[in-house]
């Protein structure tokens, strides 16, 4: 994606200082953020998520925070749509925008484009989820069947991408690697720059644990509640997620406390984990090495966008409204 208005995207695992990396960036660069971040993108999900307030924004635009409800479907293909359109006014007002994230799939939708799927289908659905019930992991292997490559790259417990690929297999009479293959519309007309924030694996580790623990103690089972008593099912999709689960755990007596911040602990650093694998097949990405807030990475950073933009010296920052 060569030519264009420039478009910078910051990846990698959670924890690893995106964030911070991302408001550098968009201070040095005047520009502006878009979260891509598949939980973030709900309304209330604030604790669990490690979701910036409107003061550690620095008064910076952030854009597809709180664009949901909890018990909404939100898709990657909507997260495109709405996604592109950001971006388009984000360069209309002569910014930059700056895409930071680590929902790879939401990314990809971003830039690469979604296959023409078939709709959702409620009716195969409800019969694939009471399939999967009877007999848990079947999804996976009935898409093995169908389409063991799609079944490599999805795991057997993500029962909501397993239930996506075996709808495509079995409307379309196709497997979903060959309907990707048939082609997407992709992102056209920006220069795209692919930075990966690469922290030791031991060190993210360990903060994530902390971070995990600290969540606990600052109110995530409080944000749970206050997210059921707003009316919303303990089976909405983002109370699935790590931490958001074991707080629910916890609250219906499950786990104890410890056993939920250690449960919790363990899932993050396997989500971790598995956002690195993902990154690391992503086409044309740069990874540099160390947290997002360390301000040698940040210097090292700074200075491979601006020469992605063509610049040599940074620009005099704008002035910003409080």
């Amino acid at each position: 994606m060569s030519g264009g208005k420039p478009l910078i995207a910051i990846v990698g695992p959670t924890g690893s200082g995106k964030s911070e990396l991302a408001l550098r960036v968009a201070e040095e660069y005047d520009g502006e953020i878009v979260s891509c971040d598949s939980l973030q993108i709900y309304r209330y999900f604030d604790v669990g998520t490690a979701k910036l307030t409107p003061v550690e924004r620095r008064n910076i635009p952030h854009h597809l925070l709180d664009a949901a409800d909890p018990d909404e479907l939100f898709s990657a293909g909507e997260f495109a749509r709405l996604g592109r359109g950001v971006l388009e006014e984000i360069t209309a007002r002569g910014k930059l925008p700056v895409v930071a994230g680590g929902t790879g799939f939401y990314l990809r939708a971003l830039v690469d484009g979604l296959f023409p799927g078939p709709p959702r289908n409620e009716a195969l659905r409800t019969r694939l989820a009471a399939r999967n019930q009877r007999r848990p992991g079947s999804l996976h292997r009935l898409l093995r069947r169908f389409d063991p490559a799609a079944a490599a790259r999805i795991h057997a417990r993500d029962v909501a991408k397993l239930m996506r690929a075996l709808e495509v297999c079995l409307l379309t009479r196709r497997s979903l690697s060959a309907a990707f293959a048939a082609g997407r519309d992709s992102l056209q007309g920006y220069n795209l720059l692919k930075i990966g924030v690469n922290p030791p694996r031991e060190a993210l580790y360990a903060r994530l644990d902390a971070r995990c623990r600290r969540m606990f103690e600052s109110g995530l089972v409080d944000e749970v509640r206050r997210i059921l008593w707003l009316g919303f099912p303990t089976e909405a999709k983002p109370l699935e997620a790590h931490g958001y689960r074991q707080a629910l755990q916890y609250l219906r007596g499950e786990l104890s406390l410890e056993e939920a911040i250690f449960h919790a602990q363990g899932n993050t650093r396997r989500y971790a984990k598995r956002q690195w694998t993902w990154f690391r097949r992503e086409a044309g990405l740069e990874w540099f090495n160390g947290f997002g807030h360390d301000p040698s990475l940040q210097r090292t950073v700074l200075a491979r966008v601006r020469e992605h933009l063509g610049r040599r010296e940074p620009p005099e920052p704008s002035a910003r409204l409080d």
